[in-house]
């Protein structure tokens, strides 16, 4: 074994710790914004009429294109203002944790999104996951909200099997990533939020 290598490793490990009550202060801004463009697009799609598989999927990836971006100039904002390196192992180790279930969860939702009810739960599903992994390198909280939206997930869906409601167009699914991917981030982030301040306060 490279002795460099485990030196590496122990470093970063030893940083992440550190880290883990930075990383829950960045989160809260993030999921904020994250849920705030979660409600907008839901707006949207309602108010627009967005009822076609492609429409709807072109919405909320573009959503989600937005967020992403959003989030890494928040998280950059934040690591410019603590004066520390943006792109570090830490942010690394992370950022690997997200990429598979999500990149998973992008290409079977574009691979299935004339089955106009899958793409939603797919990615609730992936994105669950992806939360759960990052969570490993992060407080336990988010390996908690990865579990919410799992289990909410699967639950909604054998809802929805078991009485397979007729005459339903897309608009449904508004609302339904509209409460997962808009509420859900807001409830979250003010949680942390309000937690953090708490902290601060004692």
């Amino acid at each position: 074994m490279n002795p460099n290598w485990a030196e590496e490793n122990l470093q970063t490990i030893r940083t992440l710790m550190e880290r883990s009550a930075l990383y829950r202060r960045a989160l809260a801004p993030i999921m904020l914004f994250a849920g705030i463009m979660g409600i907008l697009a839901a707006a949207v799609g309602l108010v627009f009429h967005l009822n076609s598989p492609s429409e709807f999927v072109g919405l909320w990836l573009g959503t989600a294109a937005v967020v992403v971006i959003g989030a890494l100039l928040i998280t950059r904002r934040q690591a410019l203002k603590e004066h520390d390196v943006f792109w570090s192992p830490p942010t690394r180790r992370v950022a690997q944790a997200l990429a598979p279930p999500l990149a998973a969860g992008l290409v079977l939702g574009v691979l299935f999104f004339r089955a106009w009810v899958f793409p939603p739960f797919i990615w609730v599903f992936f994105y669950g996951c992806a939360l759960h992994a990052a969570g490993f390198f992060m407080s336990r909280g988010v390996r908690l909200f990865g579990w919410i939206y799992i289990c909410l997930g699967t639950f909604v869906l054998a809802t929805f099997l078991a009485v397979q409601p007729k005459n339903l167009n897309l608009l449904w699914l508004h609302w339904f990533m509209g409460s997962f991917f808009g509420l859900l981030h807001l409830a979250y982030g003010a949680y942390l939020y309000v937690t953090e301040k708490g902290k601060n306060a004692a």
